[in-house]
């Protein structure tokens, strides 16, 4: 609902009327919600999402007042999914609203989820009073010195007029360098206390996050590796999505000419259906390759950590990544370059001007026959029309009708997992899935984030949301959401009854009748 159109309702049912009296009367003045709102805005902010409540509902009025975009959730935990998807989205981060205690313990998991993923977030929560603070207040929780475990950045402001200093610091440290999640705690005397305007300290606007470059040492030696190997692969990572570089890495795949596999949500960054993608002979591209170009890809559970027998016992890396840390992680052999992927995109193009690489045909030849291989097994999975449907023949049936280049969230075990090998994108940023912290409950929270981003930029879009019935029942009520804000969503639930196989009806109904199904 609009701050102005609560601000003149007769009878307010939801707001302690001295509250809602202090919200009236600080108007002439700048409240601390006004403050936090304007600060948020004036950092490029334009969608929040969250759970109102005391203390911080004046924070979600507010925020309208200031022409940011209020989503009200059904659960904090899908509002914190909801936000990292939007700074995975547009490497902005949106606001995570959460009441304090136990709403602040609901963010929690999307906290982790975005520093798992390298996704900006930003985490507004209002805390107990400070008078009141080791007394046992309501909701009372160490919520700074606990988000600290599951963020970047985690204070809280000294001072009603240090809070645009203490704003622009969340965002830069959530943006800057390896991206992920910053807190801030808003005691409830801060939110509702005023201010006049220029009693403000004044703080910087943080502009777009540097985009380090490697040196021309580093692009002489990924020229060298390359020349000298016989079975090169290329592996793009969601970090070359978040990148935005999917203009410069088309260059370099093409001008290259070497094959490439893309992991779960870097697909689309090269179109899946490009015929230098050899996704359908994944295990025998990493098991065979001799050197491996990681860009914006970790060498973690996902890729088999790089180690036999999933990878070649000699392969050499060359790994791109903004996070120096992430660097020669689990491999010994690897020429480490810390830049962003759209600059050194960029750099390696330009230094690659003129410059061939050979590639062994047999190389291509056993990638192809491979391909052409899985595809055809693939294929007669999705013909099979038995009933019960297996998870190709439901998939191909979506294909058939699904719109041209929507936006996939994926969600569930076998559900996931299939739609990887058998859904295509052919535009980068268009899957979201359980990304590198394999987490369910995801799925309905990033697709209302999804939905909202298309409704105001690509109103053409849509956003389909297939999760498996397990994963569905983290975030179902989240429909309502949806339902309530009419975003372009389309649920789909694949329903196995339960996770992974689960039981068919007359299983489950023998179980009950043997006895207690918790213990047989």
């Amino acid at each position: 609902m609009n701050f102005l159109k609560v601000l003149n309702l007769k009878k307010n049912n939801f707001i302690n009327p001295k509250r809602f009296a202090m919200i009236k009367m600080s108007q002439d003045k700048l409240d601390g919600a006004g403050l936090i709102a304007k600060s948020l805005r004036e950092q490029g902010v334009e969608y929040m999402f969250g759970v109102v409540g005391i203390p911080v509902i004046e924070i979600a009025l507010r925020a309208q007042q200031y022409g940011i975009k209020y989503v009200g959730m059904r659960n904090e935990q899908s509002a914190s999914y909801a936000a990292s998807a939007i700074g995975y989205l547009t490497r902005k981060p949106a606001v995570a609203l959460c009441v304090s205690g136990p709403g602040f313990v609901h963010t929690l998991a999307g906290m982790a989820n975005a520093n798992e993923n390298a996704w900006p977030l930003l985490v507004v929560g209002g805390s107990s009073d400070l008078g009141q603070e080791s007394q046992g207040a309501f909701q009372e929780y160490p919520q700074v010195a606990l988000g600290k475990n599951f963020a970047k950045y985690s204070a809280r402001p000294s001072s009603l007029s240090n809070i645009p200093f203490f704003v622009e610091k969340a965002f830069r440290t959530a943006t800057y360098g390896r991206p992920g999640t910053a807190y801030l705690d808003f005691p409830a005397e801060m939110i509702t206390s005023t201010i006049e305007p220029d009693e403000v300290a004044c703080s910087a606007l943080c502009g777009e996050a540097p985009r380090p470059l490697t040196s021309e040492e580093n692009l002489q030696k990924v020229y060298e590796a390359l020349k000298e190997a016989k079975k090169p692969l290329i592996i793009i990572g969601k970090g070359a999505a978040y990148s935005q570089a999917e203009k410069e890495i088309n260059k370099l795949v093409e001008s290259l000419g070497i094959p490439f596999l893309p992991s779960p949500m870097g697909k689309g960054v090269v179109d899946d259906d490009h015929s230098l993608c050899v996704s359908a002979a994944r295990s025998t591209a990493l098991k065979e390759a001799d050197l491996i170009v990681l860009l914006g890809s970790r060498l973690n559970w996902m890729l088999h950590f790089g180690q036999p027998p999933r990878f070649a016992e000699k392969v050499k890396i060359i790994q791109v990544d903004l996070n120096a840390e992430e660097l020669g992680n689990n491999t010994t052999d690897c020429i480490k370059i810390q830049a962003d992927l759209k600059s050194f995109g960029k750099q390696m193009n330009d230094f690659l001007d003129g410059k061939k690489i050979h590639i062994d045909r047999q190389w291509w030849d056993l990638l192809a026959k491979k391909v052409e291989k899985n595809k055809n097994v693939i294929q007669s999975m999705a013909n099979d029309s038995t009933l019960p449907l297996n998870y190709y023949a439901a998939y191909a049936q979506i294909k058939k009708v699904l719109p041209k280049n929507s936006i996939i969230v994926s969600e569930g075990a076998n559900t996931m997992d299939t739609s990887r090998s058998i859904m295509n994108h052919s535009e980068p940023r268009h899957r979201l899935d359980a990304g590198s912290f394999g987490t369910m409950g995801v799925g309905s929270g990033f697709a209302i984030a999804a939905a909202l981003h298309c409704r105001d930029y690509h109103p053409s879009k849509k956003v389909i949301c297939i999760q498996g019935d397990s994963a569905f029942g983290f975030g179902g009520m989240e429909i309502e959401t949806a339902y309530r804000y009419n975003l372009p969503i389309i649920f789909i639930i694949f329903n196995n009854n339960g996770i992974y196989g689960g039981l068919d009806t007359e299983s489950f109904a023998g179980l009950k009748e043997s006895g207690d199904p918790t213990i047989k």
